[in-house]
């Protein structure tokens, strides 16, 4: 009887010692599992690299009047007014935008349909528009490519082109969004760390009714309700794609010309830069 019950007594020893075995392997693969499942929502979080901040106050130009415009012989001629903004000077507080500015000085920025804009730095141009119906938008630019957003500052109208001449026009009347920048290829770390984002509107008021859905290489979006330029920041080097959208009280994109509207534009390293 004496061996018998040692006999049992080892049994147990050994099944309770496999059982605790048993739920210690357990428990370390359900700890490895949880701290993977918790790594994920950083990673996540961490794709999303773009940021888009409200642009910093600008030079104002309260009286600046485009008071005419027309189109005859392939060429225009717009009557542009103001008592101190003037097309191809520099804006004076160009250089504390660190962004991309033009040289040549404050343009007119020419959009007709969906076509990326021709800047223009004198009043009277040539200019190349096929035969149809266009929706035509120019407005007065500051010299590193920012709207000016006013009533006069602006026109924008739907015409008629024939035999490179204006037969018909009539003011747009519906509610339009344009694409303004970015546009083209950035050079330099000035040009590329901090990328302006500006579009115009017409006949829309940000707010309650409209809003404009501003989305970035097809992996992150924004919903902005201000009417104001942006600085757009975190893009990669090389290509990149802006696609902005007007959308309407209800959330759904409105149903006008031109919209969506979308753009690629390129940022390179300057090599110049690279080597120091």
């Amino acid at each position: 009887m004496k061996y018998q019950s040692s006999f049992w007594i080892f049994l147990l020893t050994i099944s309770f010692g496999t059982l605790l075995l048993s739920c210690d392997s357990a428990g370390g693969e359900e700890g490895t599992e949880n701290t993977a499942a918790t790594e994920e929502p950083a990673d996540t979080e961490a794709a999303a690299t773009y940021t888009l901040t409200p642009f910093s106050a600008s030079q104002a130009y309260p009286d600046a009047t485009i008071a005419g415009v027309s189109y005859e012989g392939g060429k225009f001629a717009f009557d542009v007014q103001s008592t101190d903004y003037e097309l191809g000077a520099q804006t004076p507080d160009a250089a504390s935008k660190m962004c991309a500015n033009s040289g040549k000085g404050q343009h007119i920025h020419l959009i007709v349909d969906n076509a990326p804009y021709a800047a223009k730095y004198t009043a009277d141009f040539d200019y190349e528009i096929a035969d149809g119906e266009h929706h035509m938008l120019a407005f007065l630019s500051r010299s590193y490519h920012e709207s000016i957003k006013t009533a006069a500052a602006h026109t924008a109208q739907k015409i008629t082109v024939a035999n490179n001449g204006i037969t018909a026009a009539e003011d747009i009347k519906d509610p339009m969004l344009f694409y303004s920048r970015p546009k083209g290829t950035y050079v330099g770390e000035n040009d590329t760390k901090k990328v302006m984002l500006d579009f115009y509107l017409v006949n829309a008021t940000l707010g309650a009714d409209y809003k404009v859905m501003v989305e970035v290489n097809a992996e992150q979006e924004f919903m902005v309700d201000v009417w104001q330029p942006y600085y757009l920041e975190g893009l990669p080097m090389g290509d990149n794609k802006v696609k902005l959208t007007l959308i309407d009280g209800e959330g759904k994109a409105v149903d006008t010309p031109l919209n969506p509207v979308e753009r690629v534009f390129t940022l390179k390293e300057d090599p110049a830069e690279k080597a120091n």
